[in-house]
């Protein structure tokens, strides 16, 4: 039966569910591995293949979050004229907007005193879809043309620089400034490229309408994802271009690997977006018939997206605090100024990298029957508010 059919496209969801899971692993190494607070899991020289790739499984999560976003925009905007989706939109960026300083803020930091704020990736979502809602007026030839300029083209910046320039750190270049002499600012999420990634999914919509055969759209998408994979490697294995960070060899294979793995996120480069969209796109196309448990386990994540990443949160952020409070830290250690793993007072805090994915796995199935309940009720209820979560 063609999927499409329903009224949800479960291979969407299904992309959703997992790299939120995956998310949330990342996130609980964040606040429970004991490594955490000595050294980056992608460092060549300190990490190992477990480690990193619990890392780098993560690296997925935001480009997928981007990309689908585009693709919902389109399928939401089938039912919309091109005013009122753009108005829509807008809504909703500036809505995304408000949430990373306000309620992601408290949830990353339990800090009520605001002096250190985050570009993350709510921001650079809500952005997009501020971006999205101008570039939709536009052909889709158009729409394309532009989002491959800037997902191929933006690497070309990588080598100017405005020192002190807060506005040239918003478009492309990580950093960190101070606010009214109070406010420590980190722009983690530059909008460059990530417009152009949420822009480039907005196009890829056009593949779900009706009248496309599922045929021929999970032929095109699992084509172009492996030529994506292959252009990773090419541009990365060339190491010129595409990436702000190249790649080191080593005396072990081990360290050579994970340097190779490990292309600039901060922005995110050409090769990370290759690496990432490549085989994401390839999930999509060759996952519009699974079926089983372990495909309504993601799909229920994926229905309620934003809602299970406020939620997953506050609650790994809780749990972070009460093992701090029973192995002698204390609660207050986990009222942050800044990440998690800057804060020197937690050194010595924490699991191993086993227990991290217990705490993983039992997090999980805490927050599954909420987010089962939440699904139905955003299917029960048509509330206007309900389409801001």
């Amino acid at each position: 039966m063609n999927q499409l059919k329903n009224n949800r496209i479960k291979s969407l969801d299904i992309l959703k569910g997992m790299v939120i899971i995956f998310m949330a692993l990342d996130h609980t190494r964040d606040y429970f591995h004991a490594n955490s607070f000595i050294f980056d899991p992608a460092d060549p020289e300190k990490s190992n293949y477990i480690l990193f790739f619990t890392r780098w499984i993560t690296h997925f999560c935001a480009p997928a979050f981007s990309f689908l976003a585009g693709i919902s925009a389109y399928l939401v905007g089938r039912k919309k004229t091109k005013a009122q989706l753009s108005y829509f939109l807008l809504k909703r960026g500036i809505w995304l907007v408000f949430i990373e300083f306000t309620i992601v803020h408290i949830g990353w930091s339990f800090n009520l005193q605001f002096e250190s704020m985050g570009l993350l990736v709510i921001w650079s979502l809500g952005i997009s879809m501020i971006f999205l809602a101008a570039v939709i007026h536009l052909s889709m030839k158009n729409i394309l043309a532009i989002s491959l300029i800037i997902i191929f083209g933006h690497n070309i910046l990588d080598n100017i620089h405005f020192e002190g320039s807060m506005l040239w750190s918003i478009f492309h270049e990580r950093g960190y400034y101070t606010l009214f002499n109070y406010i420590q600012l980190r722009i983690v999420y530059p909008i460059i490229p990530w417009i152009g990634v949420m822009s480039l999914g907005y196009y890829f919509g056009k593949f779900y309408n009706k009248d496309v055969l599922p045929e021929y759209r999970q032929k095109i998408l699992t084509q172009i994802g492996i030529g994506a994979i292959i252009g990773f490697f090419i541009i990365r294995g060339i190491n010129l271009y595409g990436n702000s960070r190249p790649w080191l060899e080593y005396e072990l294979f081990e360290a050579t690997f994970i340097s190779f793995l490990d292309p600039s996120k901060y922005p995110p480069s050409l090769s990370y977006l290759l690496m990432t969209l490549g085989p994401s796109l390839v999930f999509l196309g060759q996952s519009e018939n699974l079926k089983g448990r372990i495909v309504n386990f993601c799909s229920t994540f994926g229905k309620v997206p934003f809602f299970i990443y406020i939620l997953h949160i506050y609650v790994i952020h809780f749990f972070a605090a009460i093992l701090a409070e029973f192995t002698g830290y204390g609660f207050n250690t986990m009222i942050l100024k800044g990440f998690v793993s800057t804060n020197k007072q937690l050194i010595g805090y924490g699991v191993n990298l086993g227990w991290v994915y217990v705490i993983w796995f039992g997090i999980m199935l805490l927050l599954y029957p909420s987010c089962v309940w939440f699904g139905r009720y955003k299917l029960n209820n048509k509330k206007w508010w309900l389409s801001y979560l």
